[in-house]
């Protein structure tokens, strides 16, 4: 379920919205320090991400899928937003070069489908970065942020996920180590947190930010090519076929034969 839009962008002109603009923006520039010359896309609510891009990026364009609506980005100059659905994006095959996505996976309906059609209109070789909330975090669990609101992921789940939309993951981040709370002392202190957590307590960051890359080939199946890449993902949790839930398949029957 996505978020009125007008509430997304009233969040980051916030003082905690300025400071995760700050934080995760700090992370995805770590990994694309420049987009000089090419062409983004970001779908969601991405307009934060995409702004320190667009003096040195050929274009910049924020597709706002229709369930969340859509307002006029960049404030400041002409409109470089438009309203899409998430599963049908107006644009060619190989348009862009980059795609951000943020407030977009955790809130679609159907997550694969909106990673196929990035897929689709990324070039070939052309990068993703997916920022999502962590299963493991605490702001998966609070409602003071918008990533409170949607499907969080763990790692494992988002890769997997990734993988079986044709991407190859590149390169793995955290970030948002400070509680989430409006304090005025806790968010002084922000930089100190994220430096802390990131050497203590990695697994529990607020926010997982995977970067990816489009693969153009489809991995071979050890199952003869039967299934579908794109097939549902089958959870750790359920025993494989003919196993009895709550046996160990590998422990032999040890109980003597009853006499007849």
């Amino acid at each position: 379920m996505y978020l009125d839009v007008a509430d997304l962008r009233t969040f980051y002109d916030l003082p905690l919205g300025r400071l995760l603009r700050s934080l995760i923006g700090a992370r995805v520039r770590s990994l694309w320090p420049s987009a000089k010359g090419e062409s983004l896309l970001g779908i969601g609510y991405a307009g934060p991400f995409l702004r320190p891009y667009m003096d040195e990026a050929e274009r910049c364009v924020a597709a706002m899928p229709a369930a969340q609506g859509v307002v006029h980005w960049p404030r400041e100059r002409a409109n470089a937003s438009v309203l899409v659905e998430a599963d049908q994006l107006p644009f060619s095959d190989s348009f862009f070069q980059r795609a951000i996505m943020v407030h977009a996976l955790d809130m679609a309906g159907d997550p694969a489908a909106l990673l196929r059609e990035a897929w689709r209109v990324l070039v070939p070789g052309g990068k993703l970065i997916v920022i999502v909330p962590n299963r493991r975090g605490v702001w998966a669990r609070a409602e003071t942020s918008p990533f409170g609101y949607g499907r969080p992921f763990s790692k494992s789940q988002i890769q997997a996920l990734l993988q079986s939309c044709q991407f190859d993951v590149i390169s793995r981040e955290e970030t948002l180590y400070i509680p989430p709370v409006k304090s005025k002392v806790i968010l002084r202190s922000a930089r100190t947190w994220e430096t802390v957590g990131r050497a203590l307590w990695p697994a529990f960051a607020g926010l997982l930010v995977i970067e990816a890359q489009k693969r153009l080939y489809k991995p071979a199946q050890a199952d003869g090519g039967k299934r579908s890449v794109l097939r549902v993902l089958r959870p750790v949790f359920v025993p494989e076929a003919g196993v009895t839930p709550g046996l160990n398949p590998n422990r032999r029957d040890r109980t003597p034969p009853r006499p007849r």
